[in-house]
């Protein structure tokens, strides 16, 4: 049928209507365009910071201090982006930072998958009692967590135990040692989020699976790791995920446990002391003997604390890219609806 066919067919069957079918067709055509310019928008909103930085990242001095540039660079440069990596480099918090986040989101994703496991599986005494101390541990803000644990770590002891034995207790806050037995415990920063989410997992699973490896001879362990486990591994890489971006931009429990040195190793307090590194560099620079005032210009300063966020979010995109498939599987067969 051809286009005019097609319209002359529309014209009669509208007619018919008594224009129900015109007047239904500009309805459609208006909704899909004010969709369009809401989503246009709404993306606009999220992507404008994001694109903003890039475009300051790649501009070079001449065009950072030209006021008719605006979005678009005249002439692209990279020399932000190295002045912003030395600085990273030399401040020392990034692959450290790095490394933790890596060994913080596996030690919480394994804890909560064996916890959750034994949420949805097993029957113990005050099961319901644990599980509401794990919702709790969603719904409580971390900044109240923050004088316990303080409390504790500065003085840690079991029973009495080390006091005993060597005269005094430890404190264990200025390591990461303390970050990564707390991680190992489930006590770790949202980690009763991810207990929450291997729960319902393991919940929807069907209980025909166990009984018939345990008719096949495996055991409670066995069954977990050979029949369960490979079942789970979407959900525990967006447990991963989730764990590891909320280590990466952390303040609160790094600021807690690390010493001057390791309090330097999340993102949110590495880009805080960007600016500070980048002052003491250019006051060398420039062979300023004074310790007072800020010699850095604003502008140069806002393109640095844009490249080293970008610098950040690298390890971000990366791991997102590579646990894409999983992420996005995890999240079409999710069992949290139960």
């Amino acid at each position: 049928m051809t286009r005019k066919e097609r319209f002359e067919n529309f014209k009669e069957r509208n007619r018919k209507s008594g224009g129900y079918l015109l007047r239904k067709k500009i309805g459609s055509v208006i909704y899909r365009l004010c969709r369009a310019i809401l989503i246009f928008g709404l993306c606009f909103l999220i992507l404008q910071p994001l694109l903003h930085k890039i475009s300051l990242s790649f501009m070079t001095k001449e065009d950072l201090f030209d006021r008719t540039v605006i979005s678009v660079p005249r002439h692209f440069s990279t020399s932000a982006i190295r002045d912003s990596w030395m600085l990273l480099y030399k401040f020392k918090p990034f692959w450290t930072s790095l490394s933790i986040g890596l060994v913080v989101a596996l030690l919480q994703v394994l804890s909560a998958t064996l916890v959750g496991y034994g949420f949805a599986r097993f029957k113990f005494p005050l099961k319901n009692f644990w599980f509401a101390c794990v919702i709790l541990m969603i719904v409580v803000p971390p900044q109240t967590l923050v004088t316990p644990m303080y409390l504790n770590f500065s003085h840690f002891d079991i029973f009495g135990i080390f006091k005993a034995l060597t005269g005094k207790e430890l404190k264990l806050l200025g390591s990461v040692w303390a970050y990564i037995a707390v991680c190992a415990g489930c006590a770790g920063y949202k980690s009763g989020l991810y207990i929450y989410m291997m729960r319902q997992h393991f919940r929807n699973e069907p209980k025909e699976l166990e009984e018939a490896a345990w008719v096949d001879g495996c055991g409670k362990l066995r069954t977990f790791w050979s029949i369960l486990l490979p079942g789970a591994r979407p959900m525990m890489v967006s447990c991963f995920l989730f764990a590891f971006v909320w280590w990466w931009t952390d303040g609160v429990y790094s600021r807690l446990f690390f010493a001057k040195g390791y309090g330097w190793y999340t993102v949110s307090n590495c880009l805080s002391n960007v600016a500070n590194r980048l002052n003491t560099e250019y006051k060398k620079m420039i062979g300023a003997t004074d310790q007072g005032g800020t010699f850095v210009p604003i502008a140069y300063a806002n393109q640095i604390t844009a490249a080293s966020t970008l610098i950040c979010l690298v390890p971000l995109i990366v791991i997102y890219l590579v646990a894409q498939k999983s992420f996005v599987e995890s999240i079409s067969q999710s069992g949290i609806k139960g």
